[in-house]
């Protein structure tokens, strides 16, 4: 790309006011403040821009949701009651609108891509939206803001081929369960193996099913793994597959939980690992579908290391340098 890279962070000041019931849960306001102070820095290497989302059309949610859960969702969290199915969802009576404003943050950045090809885009959002099946709230997620993006993505700017890159610690059982037979969406997750981690899902034997069959790529990892195993799968694995399905553009579930002090996985990954991801991933948007690339925050609760790795990914993927 000739001349900097554009940065846009995309971030909303309503994501703040999502009540998940005080310091006692992992999804707190601030972890994105945290994120927005260290990403102001990025400033020094090239034009930053930040933007709000817009809200999202309720026919953009029904892609990806039914419904009844949608109407069930919306109604709990005016109802006052302080969650949805499970108390790991905590949410508070703003949080429906709040969760339709996060899964906008995806189709803000892609209609930006689409306007102006070669910028790169981070989504600082809350709540996350990986776990969240069609039905079903789980993990903290309401709205699979990923999916959503994807389904905008081919159904609005006609981008049919989609691949997903999830490197968040634990496996994105809602993303892999909208699209398990979609031969047109390819889902790559790096997780830590489900035999010690929630959801329970990601197993390499899950390939897909039906005409979407050999469109999901697994990649379990064992407790206490590291960068080297991570690199070694995305050259090995992430990589060949990804230049076979030929994408039109990429989305990432960017989680930042695998890092060695956060204790929501027992992944030991350094903040550098996600400057060679980010360098990594950047390089196959502008190889493969002409830096079509959009990357949606996930996990990620420890405050330090979660700024100072969403840095590392987003200089890195601004700069393709490790």
């Amino acid at each position: 790309m000739a001349g900097a890279t554009r940065f846009f962070h995309i971030i909303h000041p309503r994501y703040l006011l999502h009540d998940t019931g005080g310091a006692a849960h992992y999804d707190i306001p601030e972890r994105l403040q945290v994120i927005q102070d260290i990403l102001s820095g990025l400033n020094a290497t090239g034009p930053m821009v930040t933007v709000e989302p817009t809200p999202v059309e309720e026919k953009r949610l029904l892609t990806i949701h039914s419904q009844e859960y949608l109407c069930r969702f919306e109604e709990v969290a005016l109802s006052g009651r302080s969650y949805l199915g499970h108390p790991d969802n905590q949410l508070g009576y703003e949080t429906y609108e709040i969760a339709n404003l996060a899964a906008g943050a995806g189709l803000t950045g892609i209609d930006l891509l689409e306007k102006e090809p070669g910028g790169r885009i981070f989504c600082s959002v809350r709540p996350p939206g990986h776990h969240a099946e069609k039905a079903a709230a789980l993990g903290f997620c309401f709205l699979n803001n990923v999916a959503i993006a994807a389904r905008y993505w081919q159904e609005e700017y006609s981008r049919r081929r989609i691949a997903i890159i999830d490197f968040d610690a634990h496996h994105g059982n809602g993303i892999q369960s909208a699209f398990v037979e979609d031969p047109d969406i390819f889902y790559v997750s790096l997780h830590e193996h489900p035999f010690y981690s929630f959801p329970g899902t990601g197993y390499a034997e899950e390939t897909g099913s039906g005409p979407g069959k050999g469109t999901i790529l697994n990649i379990p990892l064992l407790s206490g793994a590291g960068d080297e195993e991570v690199k070694k799968a995305f050259a090995e694995q992430v990589e060949p597959a990804l230049e076979k399905f030929k994408p039109d553009a990429l989305v990432i579930a960017a989680g930042f939980d695998g890092h060695l002090l956060d204790d929501m996985s027992g992944l030991h990954f350094s903040t550098g690992l996600y400057g060679y991801l980010g360098c990594r991933i950047a390089t196959l948007a502008d190889n493969l579908c002409k830096g079509r690339l959009l990357s949606v925050l996930e996990g990620g609760y420890h405050l330090p290391s979660l700024a100072s790795s969403v840095e590392e990914y987003c200089r890195a993927m601004i700069e393709k340098k490790q």
